[in-house]
């Protein structure tokens, strides 16, 4: 795990320092703008497993310190994603495919896009991340509540929905990787994103290890109320725990919270990003033309080559191979040999 959120975090620093630098070099002409997509989506493939795997309790403990640095990660991702909601900015993802990327402004158009469907599996994680509170590193708790002030983060995210726009007269909402319009009948609806942020949020703020250590000072606690208007009777009936929401920001308009205590406290801080930018500083320039030379300015023998590597790491038979259970008959269960040669998806021990 730390090795991926390791790799997560260096694309993510290519895609702000050194893809910039690669758009504007004028001598910068690929026969082939497909190694360069295979690098823009490695950070979605990966932020993507990471989503699949952080549902487990065990995964999120093996993080060990390098949670930290992924807590930092879904951090920008959900602050851009505010951002960009805020001001009223409205991202169109499209299907993604090597051909539409002939030019450097089409690629960064690209990567805008992506972008937008990382920040929402990076608060997929975030929210699998705060379902493990009590088990997180002591530095975690604080970096979240205090550091980041994720609430009020959340909150920004409730208020403005990034996944959620009004085009044309029709409400549109984005579910499954793709924009659909809800039908009039389902507005009210609570899509998984929706529930996310919410469960998020109880996590966050219902937990006793959290209220020990957030501080709710004016800011905050304004910011908190802010939660009341959102918590309706058809929202609560869909998310039922979302009543003792309700419940704890009627004791808190009403109340004065006893602040934290203020205890000595020897804070880890995240150290793969950091060390990516230190290392590297004054360098970007100078390693965008060397990826120029030597990586993304393949002749076409060695494009040829990747793409079979690439054609073999993704086909079938390599995935079933992993796969830990043996297909079976489905006619009668036993282990099979044989594949439908029509659907290839069926099993059968003979013809």
């Amino acid at each position: 795990i730390p090795v991926l959120i390791g790799e997560l975090i260096s694309v993510e620093v290519w895609k702000h320092k050194i893809f910039p630098v690669l758009c504007r070099l004028e001598d910068f002409k690929p026969r082939s703008t497909f190694p360069i997509y295979v690098v823009l989506h490695h950070e979605a493939s990966i932020i993507n497993l990471l989503e699949t795997m952080f549902f487990y309790k065990e995964i999120c403990e093996s993080a060990g310190d390098s949670i930290l640095d992924l807590i930092d990660y879904c951090h920008r991702k959900l602050t851009l994603l505010a951002a960009k909601s805020t001001n009223g900015q409205i991202v169109t993802p499209v299907e993604l495919h090597p051909e539409d990327l002939p030019s450097p402004s089409s690629m960064q158009q690209q990567a805008e896009t992506m972008e937008f469907e990382i920040s929402l599996k990076a608060l997929s994680v975030l929210r699998f991340i705060t379902d493990q509170v009590e088990s997180l590193p002591l530095s975690a708790l604080t970096r979240m509540l205090n550091t980041h002030n994720l609430p009020c983060l959340l909150v920004e995210l409730v208020e403005h929905c990034p996944w959620s726009c009004r085009q044309a007269g029709k409400l549109k909402k984005f579910e499954n990787g793709a924009w659909h319009v809800v039908p009039p009948e389902d507005q009210v609806k609570m899509t998984k994103l929706d529930g996310q942020v919410w469960l998020a949020l109880l996590n966050l703020l219902l937990s006793p290890e959290c209220q020990c250590k957030y501080h709710f000072n004016g800011f905050n606690k304004s910011q908190l109320l802010k939660l009341r208007v959102f918590l309706t009777d058809i929202l609560i009936d869909q998310l039922p725990n979302l009543a003792e929401m309700q419940r704890f920001l009627s004791h808190l308009a009403v109340t004065e919270p006893a602040p934290p205590k203020k205890d000595l406290i020897l804070e880890q801080v995240p150290v793969i990003r950091d060390h990516i930018l230190k290392k590297n500083a004054g360098k970007w320039e100078a390693i965008a033309k060397h990826q120029v030379k030597h990586v993304f300015s393949p002749t076409e023998e060695e494009l040829k080559l990747q793409a079979h590597r690439w054609a073999q790491t993704y086909s079938l038979d390599m995935m079933e191979a992993l796969a830990p259970d043996k297909p079976r008959c489905r006619v009668c269960g036993v282990e099979a040999a044989k594949r439908c040669s029509r659907c290839r998806n069926e099993w059968y021990c003979t013809r």
